[in-house]
C-alpha cells in the first residue's frame, strides 16, 4: 500500500465494491492487508450484512436500532451458522471411502416453483440426495400429505422473506436439515407446521403462523432470527435447544413450553450446540459493565441507583409531636404540666438538649451520671445513625449495606454461579415476548435458562412447576397482566439481574415449596406487592432493589419462609415488607426506607425473625406488629420514621430486643393491645391488605407443613428487652394494654415526652432493670387502674418527676431515682402504690 502511494482512505473505498469472496482473498496478502479489511467494519461488511435477505439486524427484535460491536463478526457468525447443520458425525463415519467421495460431489440445487424444475416441494425431496439445497421460488407452496424428510436437505426461499409461504406438515425423521426464509403455515389437516424426535433442524430467518413446532429428545434444535405469530413451540425432554433474537407475538396459550427432564440419549448436534453457546458472548456482567438498569432518579419516582449509597432527608431537625415542643434557648424556668407534673426547660446540650447538668458540675455530682451510662446494645450500623437528621443532609451507609454487583455475587457464591454458567434443556437468548398470553412455561421437570430477553405485555411472563428449574439472567419484564414470574410446585433456579416493572400481580410469585435464588433484580412499580411468598415458599432473596411497589415490597404469607437479606426496599405505596397469616422467614440486612406504611408489618400470626435491619424515614412506623403477630425483633437500627419505631397491637407477642429505636416522630415503642379488637388506634392504622388468587380466598392450611424452626423462642408475653430507645417525638415506651408485658434491661433516653407512660395496664406490666434518663418530662407515669411494678430501674435527670403514679396496682421496688428535676416518686390521690427502697 505504501509503494502504490494511495492513502488509506482511498484504499477503503475502492476495496468497499469487493464482493465477500475477494475480500477473503484480500485478508490474506499480508498483514497490512489484513487490517484494512477488518476496518471496513462500519462500511463494507455493514453492508454486506444487511443486503442478505437471509439475516436480519444483529440485534433484532429488542435492539434493531443499535449496532453490533462488530459487522463483520456478525457476518460471519450468520454465514457459518448456516454451514454447520451438515456436520453430522454419524453419517460422516459410516464409510470412509463414502464421506470422501460425498464431500468431493458438488451439492445440487434444486429449484421449486412455477416454470422451474419442479412443480411441488415433495416431487424435488423425492429427487434430493444427500445435503442437496432446494430453493423455493416466491409463491404460495401447499402440500396436501405430511411431507416426511429422510434425506438431510436445505430448504430455502429465494427473495425478501413473506414472499415464499410454505403450508406444509413436516415430520423429520432424517438426521439433520436446515430451512431459511420462508413463512410457515399449517396445513388444513394439521395443527402441526414441523416435529421432530431424534434429529437436529435449524431454522433462520423464518416466520410461523398459527400453528405448532414440536421436539422431541433426544431431538434438538436451532432458531436464530425467527418471528412466531399465534405459535406454540413444544420442547419434550429435550437435552439442548436453542433460540436466538426470535420474536413471539399474540400466543393464545404458552409461546414456549419447555417439559420434560432433558433426555440422557443425545444426537450428534448436542456437542455442536453446547461448543456454539460456549464459544458465543455471554449476557453475564464484567466488573466494568455491571450496573442493575440504571434509573433515572427524577423520573422515576427518585429511585435509589444501585451504586449509591446517600440517604437524602428531607423535612425538619426532628419529628414534631404534640407532646415536643422545642424549649427556649437560655430558659431556665420550670412548668407545671397536667397533673401537677413539673416540666423543667433547660437550654440544649450535648446529649439532646435534656441534661440538666452545667459545665461547674462537682466530681460527687458527675459520679451519678455514669451510672446510667450503662451497656446498650451495640450500635448495628456504627455511629452514623446515632445523631439527629439535618434537614437536607447526606448520610453516607457503611459499606457493608451497599449493594454488590452482580458479578461480585456470583463470584462469592458459588452455587450461584455454576447456576448461571450451566446450560442444560433450552436456551433462549436475546428473544421478544410480546402481545400474547404466556411467554414461557417450563414444567414436569424441565430445564430452560433465559437470557436477555424482554417479555412485555403478556399475561404472564415466565412459569415454572414441577421440580422444573429455571434460569433467568439479565431479562426485562414488564406490563403482565398477572404476576411476571410465577414458581410452584418446587420449582426453583436462579433470577439475577433482571428489570421486573409495571406488573399487574406480583413481580416474582412463590409459592408450594419453591425455591429459588433471586439476586440483584430490580422489582419495581408493580400494581400490587413486588415479591410474593406463600404456601410453604422458600427462597433467598439477596442483594436485590425493590421499590415504588403499591403493595408490600416482600409479602410473606401462609407460612412462606424465605431469607430475605442485603436488599434495598424502599418508597412502596404500603409496607416495605408484610408478613401475615402465619408467614415466617429470616430478614436480616436489608435497608428498608421511606414507605407509606410500615417499614416492617406483621400480623395474624406472622413469625418472623427480623434482625440487624436499617429502618428509616418511613412516613408511617417502622415495625408494626398487628393482631397475633409474633417474631423476633433483633439488633434492627429503626431511625428517622414519621410515626413509632415499633407498634405492637392486639394479641401481639413479638419478643423485641437489642434494637437502636431513635429519632422518630412520635413513640419510640407503642403498646396498644385490646383482646377484643374494638379500640380505635390513633395514627390511622389499618390492616394490612388480604391475598388472594384470581379473586377467590384459598385454603391453604390443610396442605401445609408445620415444623419447628430453632430460630424462634417461644414467648408467651410480649417482651421487650435491651433496646436503646432514644431521641424520639414522644414517649419512649407508651403502653395502653390490656394484655401483659414485660420491659426489661433497656435505655430509655431523652425522648421527647416521658420515658415511659403506661395509660392502661388491666394485666400486669412489669418494667425492670431499665435506664430512664435525661427524658423531657418524667421518667416514668403510671395512669389509674394500671397494674405496673417498678424493679430495679435507674431513673435518672428527667425534666420531670422521676415517676408519677396514680395506678391501683403500682410495686415500685429497689430502684434508683436520682437527679431528676422534679421529685423522686410523686403519689397522685386515689393512688395504691407500695414502694420499698433498695
Amino acid at each position: 500500500m505504501e509503494a502504490g502511494g494511495l492513502p488509506l482512505e482511498l484504499w477503503r473505498m475502492i476495496l468497499g465494491y469487493l464482493h465477500l469472496p475477494d475480500l477473503g482473498r484480500c485478508s490474506l496478502v499480508c498483514r497490512a492487508w489484513h487490517d484494512l479489511i477488518l476496518s471496513l467494519d462500519r462500511t463494507r461488511w455493514r453492508q454486506l450484512c444487511l443486503d442478505c435477505i437471509e439475516c436480519r439486524h444483529p440485534n433484532w427484535p429488542n435492539q434493531p436500532d443499535v449496532e453490533p460491536e462488530s459487522w463483520r463478526e456478525a457476518f460471519k457468525q450468520h454465514y457459518l451458522a448456516s454451514k454447520t447443520w451438515t456436520k453430522n458425525a454419524a453419517i460422516l463415519e459410516t464409510s470412509v471411502c463414502f464421506s470422501l467421495f460425498r464431500r468431493r460431489r458438488t451439492r445440487r440445487t434444486l429449484s421449486v416453483g412455477p416454470g422451474h424444475e419442479f412443480h411441488s416441494l415433495g416431487s424435488a425431496l423425492a429427487m434430493a440426495s444427500l445435503f442437496d439445497r432446494i430453493l423455493l421460488f416466491p409463491g404460495m407452496h401447499e402440500e396436501q400429505g405430511e411431507v416426511i424428510l429422510k434425506v438431510p436437505v436445505e430448504i430455502v426461499g429465494h427473495g425478501k422473506l413473506g414472499e415464499v409461504a410454505l403450508l406444509a406438515s413436516i415430520d423429520q425423521q432424517c438426521s439433520t436439515m436446515h430451512l431459511c426464509n420462508l413463512v410457515f403455515m399449517p396445513a388444513w389437516f394439521s395443527p402441526f407446521m414441523f416435529k421432530t424426535t431424534s434429529g437436529h433442524v435449524q431454522f433462520d430467518n423464518c416466520n410461523f403462523e398459527n400453528g405448532h413446532i414440536q421436539v422431541h429428545g433426544p431431538g434438538t434444535c436451532q432458531m436464530k432470527f425467527c418471528s412466531f405469530k399465534n405459535t406454540h413451540v413444544f420442547l419434550h425432554n429435550v437435552p439442548l435447544c436453542v433460540l436466538e433474537n426470535c420474536e413471539f407475538v399474540g400466543s393464545e396459550n404458552n409461546s414456549v413450553t419447555v417439559e420434560g427432564h432433558p433426555s440422557s440419549e443425545k444426537n450428534w448436534a448436542y456437542a455442536y450446540l453446547l461448543g456454539l453457546i460456549k464459544s458465543s458472548p455471554s449476557v453475564l456482567p464484567t466488573e466494568d459493565s455491571d450496573s442493575l438498569m440504571s434509573l433515572d432518579l427524577e423520573s422515576r419516582d427518585q429511585a435509589w441507583s444501585p451504586r449509591t449509597c446517600g440517604i437524602v432527608i428531607e423535612g425538619s431537625q426532628s419529628p414534631t409531636s404534640p407532646a415536643s415542643s422545642s424549649p427556649k434557648a437560655g430558659s431556665q424556668e420550670a412548668e407545671v404540666g397536667s397533673d401537677g407534673e413539673r416540666v423543667a426547660r433547660t437550654p440544649d446540650s450535648s446529649d439532646g438538649g435534656l441534661s440538666p447538668s452545667g459545665e461547674d458540675e462537682d466530681e460527687d455530682q458527675l459520679t451519678y451520671r455514669l451510672s446510667y451510662q450503662v451497656q446498650g446494645p451495640r450500635p448495628v450500623l456504627g455511629g452514623s445513625f446515632l445523631g439527629p437528621p439535618l434537614p437536607g443532609a447526606s448520610i453516607q451507609l457503611p459499606s457493608c449495606l451497599v449493594l454488590n454487583s452482580l458479578q461480585q455475587e456470583l463470584q462469592k457464591d458459588r452455587e450461584a454461579m455454576a447456576l448461571a454458567s450451566s446450560v442444560q434443556g433450552c436456551l433462549i437468548r436475546k428473544c421478544l415476548f410480546r402481545d400474547g398470553k404466556g411467554g414461557v412455561f417450563v414444567c414436569s421437570y424441565g430445564r430452560a435458562k433465559m437470557e436477555g430477553n424482554v417479555f412485555r405485555n403478556l399475561t404472564y411472563a415466565v412459569r415454572c412447576i414441577h421440580n422444573s428449574k429455571i434460569i433467568m439472567l439479565r431479562n426485562h419484564i414488564h406490563h403482565c397482566r398477572a404476576s411476571g414470574i410465577f414458581l410452584r410446585l418446587e420449582g426453583g433456579g436462579l433470577i439475577a439481574g433482571n428489570n421486573i416493572y409495571h406488573n399487574a400481580e406480583a413481580g416474582v410469585d412463590i409459592r408450594k415449596k419453591s425455591n429459588p435464588l433471586i439476586l440483584c433484580n430490580q422489582i419495581h412499580h408493580g400494581l400490587r406487592s413486588g415479591i410474593v411468598v406463600l404456601g410453604n415458599g422458600k427462597g433467598i432473596i439477596r442483594n436485590n432493589q425493590i421499590f415504588s411497589n403499591k403493595e408490600a415490597g416482600i409479602y410473606i404469607l401462609y407460612h412462606g419462609n424465605p431469607v430475605v437479606s442485603q436488599n434495598h426496599i424502599f418508597r412502596g405505596h404500603a409496607a416495605g415488607i408484610a408478613v401475615n397469616e402465619n408467614g415466617r422467614g429470616l430478614i436480616t440486612e436489608n435497608v428498608i426506607r421511606e414507605n407509606q406504611w410500615g417499614g416492617v408489618d406483621i400480623r395474624r400470626g406472622g413469625v418472623p425473625v427480623l434482625r440487624s435491619n436499617l429502618i428509616c424515614f418511613g412516613y408511617s412506623d417502622g415495625v408494626v406488629v398487628g393482631d397475633e403477630g409474633k417474631g423476633l425483633i433483633e439488633g434492627n437500627t429503626i431511625y428517622a420514621n414519621k410515626g413509632c419505631g415499633v407498634w405492637m397491637m392486639s394479641s401481639s407477642l413479638p419478643h423485641v430486643t437489642s434494637n437502636h429505636v431513635s429519632y422518630n416522630g412520635l413513640y419510640g415503642v407503642a403498646v396498644f393491645s385490646q383482646k377484643d379488637g374494638s379500640g380505635e388506634f390513633p395514627g390511622g392504622h389499618g390492616a394490612q391488605e388480604s391475598f388472594s388468587e384470581d379473586g377467590d380466598a384459598i385454603l391453604w392450611e390443610t396442605e401445609l407443613e408445620k415444623d419447628e424452626d430453632p430460630l424462634r423462642r417461644p414467648v408467651t408475653v410480649a417482651l421487650v428487652e435491651s433496646n436503646s430507645v432514644n431521641h424520639n417525638g414522644a414517649s419512649g415506651l407508651y403502653v395502653q394494654s390490656s394484655e401483659a408485658l414485660h420491659v426489661i434491661t433497656n435505655v430509655i433516653h431523652a425522648n421527647g415526652d416521658r420515658g415511659i407512660t403506661v395509660a392502661q395496664s388491666s394485666q400486669l406490666t412489669r418494667v425492670a432493670n431499665n435506664s430512664i434518663s435525661c427524658n423531657r418530662q418524667s421518667g416514668v407515669k403510671v395512669e389509674a387502674q394500671c397494674k405496673v411494678e417498678l424493679r430495679g430501674n435507674g431513673i435518672y435527670d428527667n425534666r420531670g418527676h422521676g415517676i408519677i403514679t396514680k395506678g391501683d396496682s403500682t410495686v415500685v421496688i429497689e430502684n434508683d431515682i436520682i437527679g431528676n428535676r422534679g421529685s423522686g416518686l410523686q403519689l397522685l390521690p386515689m393512688s395504691d402504690t407500695k414502694s420499698r427502697s433498695p
